[in-house]
């Protein structure tokens, strides 16, 4: 019986899978899972699926096709008239399920839409992290540890030996020499560590559009890095003029109306870097986004000299997205493309709408880098 219950809960988390591949470009675009987040799970709206139900009657009713009747007559009493203050509708009602998805399975749904490849650690980034496995049995140890199996199996055993196990009553009551303990070993293994830097301009031609667009990759950002890595770390940069470093709700919600120098943020993430991720133990995304405006093109080489010298060097990628605005001029891009072409660790992404994020996270994540 278990084993059918595992079948049908199998072939269900299938047809979920299933509805949220196909739906996956839209709720990317509309960002409706974002709200819907919670430690380890994403609450997600599955139309569609209709969950059968038994609904039983009353006792001494009859059934269908028992008693008096013609063809035609309603079925389950009689026919109740409506109160006629309602419009009359011609759709058929949509049947919403809400499922609770684990942020793995979601990222692994992303991982087969844009067919993503596993990402290639560096390998002189990995620590080492002490794990506590258990590997045998043994005879003493804490009561928490107790391996009620192997203890039930010995007093058995014992009981059974000396003639005092009764067919009839069978009590089996463990004596201290029957009692079985789960046994563990620390073993060390390796565990790859990573760091988002996130930067995202925030002066007055970034508007709240373009910040949602943001906010959206980056959820889905996250959700296939941590798939990636066991240990992932997440650090904020904003910038106008001038950069700070923020919390994640500051970095989704400021708007300044300043001017606009990209290298103050490109100084900031190389100090943050050189402080707290040696490119030895880290694998380092730096992630920047902005609708491609700078204050002169003189700031613009100074962002190129620190990707070429600096950055590009010690992260596994540098990802910028320019996402398009009415006020943003975009040529920042475009310089980029002209000065570093040749830079395999730089990867650029044209991000139009909300309809072009899907695209962009194939852009970036893409190369497995």
């Amino acid at each position: 019986m278990s084993l059918k219950i595992d079948q049908d809960h199998h072939r269900f988390r299938a047809i979920v899978r299933g509805k949220i591949r196909g739906n996956l470009k839209k709720y990317i675009s509309h960002g409706e899972l974002i709200g819907r987040k919670g430690k380890d799970l994403v609450s997600i709206p599955i139309p569609q699926i209709d969950i059968p139900r038994f609904r039983f009657g009353e006792k001494q009713t009859g059934g269908t096709g028992q008693g008096d009747g013609e063809p035609g007559d309603p079925l389950g009493g009689e026919e109740q008239e409506g109160d006629g203050t309602g419009k009359a509708g011609k759709d058929p009602g949509d049947h919403t399920l809400e499922v609770d998805v684990s942020l793995e399975e979601l990222a692994s749904i992303l991982g087969e839409e844009l067919a993503l490849p596993d990402i290639q650690n560096k390998g002189k980034s990995k620590i080492i992290n002490a794990k506590d496995r258990f590997t045998g049995i043994r005879r003493v140890g804490p009561e928490s540890l107790r391996h009620f199996k192997r203890t039930y199996r010995e007093a058995l055993k014992r009981m059974v030996a000396s003639g005092t196990f009764n067919p009839t009553n069978p009590v089996v009551i463990p004596m201290p020499d029957d009692k079985r303990y789960r046994s563990w070993k620390t073993q060390s293994e390796p565990v790859a560590n990573a760091v988002i830097i996130y930067m995202m301009d925030v002066s007055g031609s970034m508007g709240d559009e373009q910040k949602e667009i943001v906010r959206i990759e980056s959820f889905w950002i996250d959700a296939w890095l941590q798939s990636q890595y066991k240990g992932l770390e997440t650090r904020y940069i904003i910038h106008d003029a001038a950069a700070r470093e923020v919390d994640r709700d500051t970095f989704f919600r400021t708007r300044e109306s300043g001017g606009t120098m990209i290298s103050s943020a490109y100084k900031l993430c190389d100090q943050i870097i050189n402080d707290h991720y040696p490119a030895a133990e880290w694998n380092i995304y730096p992630f920047h986004f902005s609708d491609g405006d700078n204050w002169s093109m003189d700031d613009t080489m100074v962002c190129i000299e620190l990707l070429k010298k600096e950055l590009l060097p010690k992260v596994n990628m540098f990802a910028y997205g320019q996402v398009e605005s009415p006020y943003g001029s975009g040529q920042f891009i475009k310089d980029l493309r002209n000065q570093l072409a040749t830079e395999e660790s730089l990867v650029l992404s044209e991000i139009h709408d909300r309809d072009a994020i899907m695209g962009s996270i194939k852009d970036f994540l893409g190369k497995g880098k």
